[in-house]
């Protein structure tokens, strides 16, 4: 699914649902912006499973604005304004995951923000590709 090696170094706790680390292959590095859950309208789901696999989609059409395909993400920044609901939803929301990017899991962070800037997201997320030249 990736050209790209991603690892786990021995003797560091089991990495679930990520990677420690990702040697990327030759290739156009690609900065994507904070996407969250909005469609083209503005619109945005009440929910953070529903947030974050739209989220996905987004970055995963970037991607492909670029002529690159899912597999070509190298790591991503996830930031929620409710870690306890994306705790609560972990089972849902990989599967939102899994639904665009398959079992290609680069190096992620999880972090917990007071509030994102469309007050009504919980999910905004930030991603590096390199896309193949």
């Amino acid at each position: 699914m990736t050209r790209h090696h991603l690892f786990n170094p021995e003797g560091m706790p089991p990495a679930i649902g990520f990677s420690y680390g990702a040697i990327a292959e030759r290739g156009t590095t690609m900065h994507i912006a904070g996407l969250t859950g909005h469609d083209v309208s503005g619109a945005i789901d009440d929910g953070i499973v529903e947030q974050f696999g739209a989220a996905c989609h987004s970055v995963a059409r970037v991607i492909a604005e670029a002529g690159g395909q899912p597999g070509d993400l190298v790591s991503m920044v996830i930031y929620t304004s409710s870690i306890h609901e994306y705790r609560a939803n972990l089972r849902p929301i990989g599967m939102a995951y899994r639904s665009v990017f398959g079992d290609h899991y680069p190096p992620m962070a999880l972090i917990g923000v007071s509030e994102l800037f469309d007050p009504r997201a919980v999910v905004e997320l930030v991603c590096v590709a390199v896309v193949p030249e």
